[in-house]
């Protein structure tokens, strides 16, 4: 099982950035996937979960309405849409793949500064 993320940044508030998890290894339609976050010294959250045919959504009270998960089944990929992006948004971004044994990708920086 492989998870890679990738699109992260520095971007100014109010800002917009794309999250990518490109995943391997696994048949990718038969898993939930979720996007979690990780701050130093703070314990990682969930952001945001999707079912493995995107019939339902999960958001983070924090990120409703301004961020979005998605996917692709096709390119066994899943996606997060970040818009208005606010400072408290800075974290370490990570993908997760649910089942019995959970994986995780290397994660990638989201940085929302002026």
């Amino acid at each position: 099982v492989q998870l890679v993320e990738s699109g992260g940044g520095l971007v100014q508030p109010g800002g917009s950035l794309r999250l990518s998890c490109a995943a391997s290894g696994f048949t990718f339609s038969s898993y939930a996937m979720s996007w979690y976050r990780q701050v130093p010294g703070k314990e990682r959250e969930l952001v945001a979960f999707i079912t493995n045919f995107g019939g339902r959504t999960n958001y983070a009270d924090s990120v409703k309405g301004r961020f979005t998960i998605s996917r692709d089944n096709a390119k066994n990929t899943v996606y997060l849409q970040m818009n208005n992006l606010k400072p408290e948004d800075t974290a370490v971004y990570y993908c997760q793949r649910g089942g019995t044994t959970s994986y995780w990708g290397q994660g990638t920086q989201v940085t929302v500064s002026s």
